[in-house]
């Protein structure tokens, strides 16, 4: 008899573990917390007299990760039952498939704030060559950036 797993491993025991559930949802939310600390720790730094560089991080550096928390807001917000099969008894015909559309452009919002990160620290900080303390805010951008999408 075929069984309808997509692999063929069994899921292990300790993955439904309600103490593993809350430790994913502990380490979620300070993967979140730690990427916004290391992009305002960044910003704060651009903005001080100590900085000793004329860059300053702008909204430009900003836009990626207004992206990722965008998407990930949209993720979390799918109801899973939504994604396994069809139902008619909520708003029609193919919601199936209209949640994994939304669920495909949360996750298209999260990659392609981390790609807009990555984009930004080369155009802005790589190419012209700037120092390590400037270099800082691009490289704060994408692990900020990172941290939100492992999220």
């Amino acid at each position: 008899m075929a069984s309808h797993r997509l692999f063929r491993f069994p899921k292990p025991q300790w993955l439904n573990s309600a103490n593993t559930r809350t430790a994913g949802v502990y380490l979620a939310g300070a993967l979140f917390s730690l990427g916004f600390f290391f992009f305002i720790d960044a910003s704060a730094f651009s903005s001080s007299p100590r900085n000793g560089s004329s860059v300053h991080i702008t909204f430009v550096d900003w836009i990626p990760g207004i992206c990722s928390a965008l998407g990930m807001l949209v993720i979390n917000s799918i109801d899973k039952s939504r994604l396994a099969a069809d139902s008619f008894s909520y708003s029609g015909n193919g919601v199936a498939w209209k949640a994994r559309l939304v669920l495909f452009l949360g996750f298209a919002l999260m990659a392609g704030g981390l790609a807009g990160s990555v984009t930004v620290m080369v155009l802005k900080y790589v190419v012209p060559e700037y120092p390590w303390p400037t270099l800082w805010f691009g490289v704060a951008n994408v692990v900020a950036n990172a941290c939100i999408m492992l999220r």
